[in-house]
C-alpha cells in the first residue's frame, strides 16, 4: 500500500513540475524571439509573413527561451498540411454574425461591381452565392484577402458559385488599393446601403446562400477555420 501510495506521489509531482515547465514555455507571439537556422534573429513582420506560405515550420531553441524557423522538407509539408486539415475539422464553428440567421430566407438584390458587370440576385436561382462585407481601413478584412484569393481560385472554373465582395469604400479608393492588393472577389463600391439593409455593423462579415436561396452559413471575423466552414458549405450545396 505505501509502495502504491508513493508511486502516486512521484506521479502528481511529475505532473506538476511538467505543468510548470510548459507554463514557462515562450508562446509563439509577437514578444517571442525568433531566429533562423543560422542564428540570425527575424523580425516579427519577416516570420510570420514565412509561417503564411506554409513552407515553414517552427521548434523551440536549445535552451527553450525563443524559436527557431526551417524550411520543412516535402514530407513535413505533406504532414504539416494534414494535421492542419484535422484540426480544422475538429474547431467548432467560427461564431455567427448577428446580421443573418441560418436558413432564413435571404434578401435578393441588384448589384454592380467596380467592372460595370450587373448581378441580379432575384434571379440567380440555383447559383450559390458567397459574400464578404469589408471596407479598406478594416485589419482583419486585408488580412484575409490573400488566403481568400487562394480558396475562390478553386472555383474559378465553377460558374454555379458567385463571389461578391461588398465593401464600404467608394470606387476611385477601392481601385487604387486593389492596385497594391488583389482581391479576386468581384467587388462591389459603396456598400453602405446593403450594409444598412442587412444589418452588418461588424466586419469582415462572409455569408454563403445556398440554391434554394437559404442563409447556409454566416460568420463575423476571420477564424482560422472560417475557410475550411466556407468550403464545406459550398461543398454541400453544389452537390445537390
Amino acid at each position: 500500500m505505501k509502495r502504491i501510495l508513493f508511486i502516486l506521489l512521484l506521479l502528481i509531482i511529475s505532473y506538476h513540475i511538467k505543468a510548470q515547465q510548459n507554463l514557462n514555455l515562450p508562446k509563439l507571439d509577437d514578444k517571442a524571439i525568433v531566429k533562423d537556422e543560422a542564428g540570425n534573429v527575424i523580425p516579427t513582420i519577416l516570420w510570420r509573413a514565412y509561417s503564411k506560405t506554409g513552407d515553414y515550420a517552427f521548434k523551440f531553441n536549445k535552451d527553450k527561451t525563443g524559436f527557431i524557423i526551417y524550411e520543412m522538407n516535402a514530407e513535413q509539408k505533406i504532414k504539416a498540411k494534414e494535421r492542419k486539415k484535422l484540426a480544422l475539422q475538429n474547431m467548432p464553428r467560427p461564431s455567427l454574425s448577428s446580421s443573418f440567421k441560418d436558413g432564413e430566407k435571404f434578401k435578393g438584390d441588384k448589384f454592380t461591381d467596380i467592372n460595370g458587370v450587373k448581378y441580379d440576385l432575384r434571379e440567380l436561382t440555383g447559383k450559390v452565392l458567397v459574400f464578404n462585407f469589408w471596407f479598406i481601413n478594416c485589419p482583419p478584412c486585408r488580412q484575409e484577402i490573400p488566403e481568400l484569393n487562394e480558396f475562390k481560385a478553386k472555383y474559378k472554373d465553377n460558374k454555379d458559385v458567385i463571389f461578391l465582395a461588398i465593401a464600404s469604400d467608394e470606387k476611385y479608393d477601392l481601385k487604387g488599393f486593389l492596385k497594391k492588393q488583389p482581391f479576386a472577389y468581384n467587388i462591389v463600391a459603396n456598400g453602405a446601403y446593403y450594409e444598412q439593409k442587412y444589418n452588418v455593423n461588424s466586419f469582415p462579415t462572409h455569408l454563403v446562400v445556398g440554391k434554394d436561396g437559404l442563409v447556409k452559413f454566416h460568420t463575423t471575423g476571420f477564424a482560422s477555420n472560417t475557410i475550411h466552414w466556407l468550403e464545406k458549405t459550398i461543398s454541400e450545396q453544389i452537390s445537390l
